[in-house]
């Protein structure tokens, strides 16, 4: 973190007593590991006021729920908070979703629409992904920054805008700069207050905080929660987390859908979080027992368009038959055996599969 966010972790919390301090909003920052617990003292120092604030982390640590606690220990608490993700929309329609626009201003535009800055009118408007925007655009924005002031496509009526920013990035911005890829001065405006968070590998003590707290969401939202033993939780300690709490989110989502209101210990755990964890001696075995008994629910991730279920369970046949075959040293009764199918049907399948 650099010396503008090193320098604001002493100054003391500025408050009145005209002005209570806001409650605790819903979206809180987990964990009580050192570094969080500086996140959360930054958080509360600046949210009383209306300073913008960037936050940066590696994709999935949160930002979003960063933001959303800055918002909600504001005195715009009870405003809109509205998102905008700059990469996910294109180059040439950012600036509408952002400005809104008039009735006919470009094709398509068959009705007047307002944008994301009218929409957060003395609330908070959080940017999410702003190293994605484009050039062009960036200048639009720092404009609005500086002026306070915007037009909807297609008009020339000025408006003022009361609106807090709070802008995010998983990108190296002052890189970006050095590239041409994002403007210095834009920069500037939006790091007035820079909070970094963490990557979940960094915390490890915090993972039994975010477990508890994911699973009483997915309570909420219908599923019925697992039991997460001391020892999976272990090595879930041990494992990398590319994904951060995003990835940990979905881990615990899947397991709450395969084994509801169970237990779920080492061997239900997907290979991939077992695979370079240091087990103990008799979980290895419980581990390899578990896997030399077929492919596990826990370790199918479906692609994001979906994958041909008969041509999986194909693969899969194809798999189990080649094992029991090297296990029988190709003795095809022994193989069928071991499968517990005919001696006839596993020789139809192995010319079906040409093995």
């Amino acid at each position: 973190m650099n010396s503008t966010s090193e320098a604001v972790k002493s100054a003391p919390v500025q408050t009145t007593a005209d002005t209570p301090a806001p409650a605790v909003p819903g979206y809180f920052p987990t964990g009580h590991s050192t570094r969080m617990t500086n996140v959360r003292r930054l958080i509360e120092q600046v949210a009383t006021f209306n300073t913008s604030v960037l936050i940066t982390g590696e994709s999935g640590t949160g930002k979003e729920w960063g933001a959303r606690y800055v918002h909600g220990m504001s005195q715009r608490a009870d405003k809109a908070f509205v998102p905008v993700n700059c990469g996910a929309i294109p180059a040439d329609l950012l600036e509408s979703e952002l400005f809104g626009h008039e009735k006919g201003a470009f094709t398509g535009a068959i009705s007047t629409r307002i944008g994301r800055f009218e929409a957060a009118e003395g609330g908070t408007l959080f940017l999410d992904e702003i190293g994605d925007m484009s050039l062009p655009m960036q200048v639009k924005l720092l404009r609005v920054l500086q002026e306070r002031i915007y037009e909807r496509v297609g008009s020339n009526k000025q408006r003022q805008c009361d609106v807090r920013i709070i802008a995010a990035t998983h990108r190296n911005l002052e890189s970006a700069i050095r590239d041409g890829s994002f403007r210095e001065d834009l920069y500037y405006r939006l790091n007035v207050f820079p909070i970094e968070l963490p990557p979940l590998r960094e915390r490890p003590e915090d993972l039994s905080d975010l477990i508890a707290n994911i699973l009483e969401r997915c309570r909420a939202t219908g599923l019925s929660p697992v039991q997460m033993t001391p020892g999976a939780i272990r090595i879930l300690k041990h494992y990398g987390w590319p994904g951060n709490i995003r990835e940990l989110a979905n881990l615990l989502e899947r397991l709450c859908v395969l084994y509801p209101d169970g237990a779920v210990d080492i061997p239900q755990l997907p290979t991939r979080y077992t695979a370079t964890a240091p087990l103990r001696e008799s979980d290895r075995q419980e581990v390899a027992a578990t896997r030399a008994s077929g492919p596990q629910p826990q370790d199918i991730e479906f692609p994001v368009d979906g994958l041909p279920l008969k041509d999986y369970l194909e693969k899969i046949e194809v798999s189990l038959i080649r094992r029991a075959l090297h296990d029988t040293d190709g003795v095809i009764a022994h193989a069928a055996e071991k499968l517990q199918v005919r001696r006839t049907t596993l020789a139809e399948k192995m010319k079906r599969y040409g093995i």
